[in-house]
């Protein structure tokens, strides 16, 4: 199994959501985080004073998956998140050695 965990822009989760959830990804979790890498933050003016934005807003998405659909979900976040412009944000790919499903106990993929 797959971890597959993205940083994207806040305005692009609606469209990488619903594009995951009609190919058949069934759980997510999407966090509000903040945080900087090249973008470097940015400064914005509130009522005539200048301010220096350091964390930038993002969104953080986690999803398992299976080992043969972490490719098609990464191509999915990708392809939908994508603007071109720095600050797009990266991807994560972690190998999950086991899940367990709290209700009912099963483990492996068929937890998922």
């Amino acid at each position: 199994m797959k971890k597959v965990e993205a940083i994207i822009r806040p305005h692009k989760i609606e469209d990488v959501h619903t594009e995951l959830q009609e190919t058949g990804f069934a759980g997510l979790t999407v966090t509000e985080v903040r945080g900087y890498g090249r973008q470097k933050g940015h400064k914005e003016v509130y009522r005539g004073s200048e301010y220096n934005i350091e964390f930038v807003p993002k969104i953080k998405i986690e999803l398992v998956c299976v080992d043969n659909r972490a490719n098609e979900a990464i191509d999915i976040i990708t392809k939908y998140a994508k603007t071109g412009e720095i600050g797009d944000g990266k991807i994560f790919i972690y190998t999950i050695d086991d899940a367990i499903r709290i209700r009912t106990g099963e483990a492996g993929e068929s937890a998922l």
